[in-house]
């Protein structure tokens, strides 16, 4: 059997080493589809996946059926991709958590785009601090559909009083591209503050993220 992408990879890897700018986009994908397929030539499968995708930005942050009916990826290639976002997204996350801080609502937005700026449906998550502003805890509330997720005030308090936070700051994504908040929105926000100010929790922000983008509630004077 001709084995002749092993040599090109080796090579590949050189290059990568010695100068990493100087490697094509298609050359940067077929090296890490090749610890998904190792005894296969990546080449033509990395290429068409930037065909497909358009960039490497649109291949990391493809769907997991879009990227499963693309001919020549499988299982491995689909966990190579989902380690990846979950990979960037935990950096991102720990990069945040060493500033402990939380002093400006980008920074907050920042890296809840990495976690959900990409996503194709909305997801609820929460930033609970303690009384300077210091991160405590980063979860996920619930999970939602293209436009909508469900979210009950009372589940937010049980999380703040769990791990006896005294802030929050409410997150979630608006996977159309537009971060500014529906009436909807508008009315969770609302509600949640007054149920908080009588427990003496303080609701910190209510930030909305798209792919490149937020919206803070308290930024726009809504908190």
């Amino acid at each position: 059997m001709d084995k002749h992408y092993l040599g090109h990879r080796r090579r590949l890897k050189e290059r990568l080493f010695r100068s990493p700018e100087g490697l094509a986009d298609y050359e940067i994908l077929e090296l890490l589809l090749g610890y998904a397929i190792p005894r296969q030539d990546t080449k033509p499968l990395a290429k068409t996946l930037l065909h497909r995708f358009g960039s490497l930005r649109g291949v990391f942050e493809a769907r997991r059926e879009d990227m499963t009916n693309t001919p020549g990826v499988g299982p491995g290639v689909i966990a190579l991709f989902a380690s990846w976002r979950e990979f960037s997204s935990r950096v991102r996350e720990g990069a945040v958590q060493d500033r402990q801080i939380f002093s400006h609502p980008g920074t907050v937005a920042d890296f809840a785009m990495s976690r959900l700026g990409h996503l194709r449906t909305e997801e609820f998550w929460v930033a609970l601090v303690d009384n300077k502003n210091r991160l405590m805890h980063w979860q996920q509330v619930s999970r939602g559909t293209v436009d909508q997720t469900p979210v009950y005030p009372r589940e937010i308090l049980r999380l703040v009083l769990h791990h006896q936070a005294s802030g929050v700051i409410l997150v979630h994504n608006h996977p159309g591209g537009d971060p500014r908040p529906s009436a909807q929105d508008q009315e969770l926000t609302r509600r949640l503050h007054r149920a908080a100010r009588e427990m003496d929790v303080r609701v910190l922000d209510h930030i909305v993220v798209s792919e490149a983008n937020y919206y803070s509630f308290q930024t726009q004077g809504l908190l």
